[in-house]
């Protein structure tokens, strides 16, 4: 596989030199940098473990794209998840700073914790590894045309790491991890904008929620000590692999993005403390209203304990908050206002009849997601949208207290609207339903199905829920959507 110098693998040939990781080259390139790294060898295949400054980062590589198309990256940049990415890197960069306040006895400065909770708090902060290839050298660094270094030692002789020499030439060419890089590039732009115009930007660059605003002079301080951070102390951690062909480098790209298992998206909700919305469902849903939040929903309606999955209650609340399907983008500073709105929903909603009960589904339609959605949508619809109607505070007063008088059981005909013949819903009073409801333009109207005696809804929730929120209105007599 790979020569070695006594116990210890190559590149070492002696106590101080390293050959080119495996011979050493006599000279090396003029414009040489050096940089520490550890060298191991990932299932057999020699790489370096290297950490660069966050700021840094940016100029010594590039994306890899494919050899034989061009300057093509593997897939297209996506510009909003690097932007997310970015927000992510510059809280993580406000903490770095606040931390290094701390170790240094520096005076603590609440600016750092309100801007901290203006992005969203969260325990801890880490960006994955990106994986890079040098291009262009022998495959694992050997032999002429190889990567100059030396052995760095402990005063007892042991290996500590080893310095390398990396020229202009040896990009690090990202297989995996362009989003990190460009959410990085991103970042350092939004600093940049902040430190030089001392004000926060509204167009470019928007990572913070404060938009156009003029940036305090404690402010100020917070953003200087986060570009410092990403310019010395906050690093980026990269794993370097050495002279791989374009196949290899194609396998490696396929390994690293399709042989990984997602999380389940409870798992991951249940983990997650930065976020504005999980953060109300864990402390007002499931603390102050006590609601049941389980792992999984069981298919058998009859195991039902009455709780909710985490990933159907944030989907909920995602369309009550921000009319999203997910609650990606939330901020503090468009959530918490909200609370208070979104509250008084889960506080009617827990007051229907046999919600949150053993076996609820077989009692109450409510205990179905798709029907809370309908419910909140009507409540974004009332309170946050741009297209509120008049008089909309007592609107959604009506709707709240409106909602005890819905029949939310199975036996309910409204929910079976679609499956009744006309002469059927003439006789169950629903003929003016019709006036509430989108045309009948042959668009898929199957919200589902009454079986058993159960009304059992669909799973294309996304075109059933504003159906049921129209039939909830018009059983209110608010507003028609149309």
């Amino acid at each position: 596989m790979y020569a070695k110098a006594g116990a210890l693998p190559t590149p070492l040939q002696t106590q101080q030199e390293l050959d080119s990781l495996d011979t050493l080259v006599e000279t090396g390139d003029v414009n040489e940098f050096p940089y520490n790294v550890f060298i191991g060898h990932n299932l057999g295949h020699r790489v370096f473990t290297m950490s660069v400054p966050f700021r840094k980062f940016k100029d010594i590589s590039d994306v890899a794209n494919d050899r034989e198309a061009g300057p093509v990256a593997q897939r297209s940049l996506d510009p909003t998840h690097a932007k997310k990415l970015a927000a992510y890197m510059v809280k993580g960069l406000v903490s770095a700073a606040k931390l290094k306040r701390q170790v240094t006895d520096k005076p603590a400065l609440p600016a750092f914790d309100q801007i901290l909770h203006a992005l969203g708090e969260q325990p801890y902060f880490s960006i994955q590894p990106l994986v890079c290839n040098i291009r262009n050298i022998p495959l694992g660094g050997t032999g002429a045309g190889g990567i100059r270094g030396v052995r760095l030692e402990t005063i007892s002789g042991e290996t500590a790491a080893f310095k390398v020499y990396l020229s202009e030439r040896h990009t690090l060419w990202v297989v995996d991890g362009q989003h990190r890089r460009k959410g990085a590039d991103l970042a350092m732009e939004f600093l940049e904008a902040v430190r030089s115009t001392g004000r926060y930007p509204a167009k470019s660059a928007v990572l913070f929620p404060a938009k156009g605003a003029e940036v305090s002079e404690d402010e100020i301080v917070v953003w200087n000590e986060a570009y410092d951070a990403a310019r010395s102390y906050a690093t980026l951690s990269v794993e370097v692999h050495l002279g791989l062909d374009i196949m290899q480098e194609r396998q490696l790209f396929h390994d690293l993005n399709r042989l990984g298992k997602k999380v389940d998206p409870s798992l991951a909700l249940q983990f997650d403390s930065s976020n504005p919305i999980t953060a109300f469902i864990k402390n007002r849903l499931a603390g102050d209203l006590a609601i049941q939040i389980s792992d999984r929903e069981p298919k058998d309606w009859s195991e039902d304990t009455g709780g909710l999955t985490l990933k159907d209650v944030v989907a909920i609340n995602a369309i009550a908050f921000m009319n999203k399907g997910n609650i990606s983008g939330a901020t503090p500073a468009v959530i918490e206002p909200r609370e208070s709105q979104v509250l008084r929903l889960w506080e009617r909603i827990i007051e229907i009849p046999h919600f949150g009960s053993d076996r609820a589904k077989e009692h109450t339609v409510a205990a179905q997601p798709v029907v809370l959605k309908a419910l909140a949508k009507i409540t974004y619809d009332l309170n946050f949208s741009n297209r509120r109607p008049e008089a909309a505070d007592e609107l959604f007063d009506q709707f709240l207290d409106g909602l005890n008088t819905i029949d939310f059981s199975h036996r309910n005909p409204m929910w079976n609207y679609y499956g009744m013949s006309v002469e059927d819903r003439e006789k169950a009073g629903l003929a003016d339903l019709a006036r509430y409801l989108p045309p009948d333009d042959g668009a898929n109207r199957d919200i589902g199905s009454e079986q058993s005696g159960f009304m059992r809804f669909g799973a294309k929730h996304n075109d059933i829920f504003p159906l049921l929120a129209d039939m909830i209105r018009w059983k209110l007599q608010l507003p028609s959507r149309f």
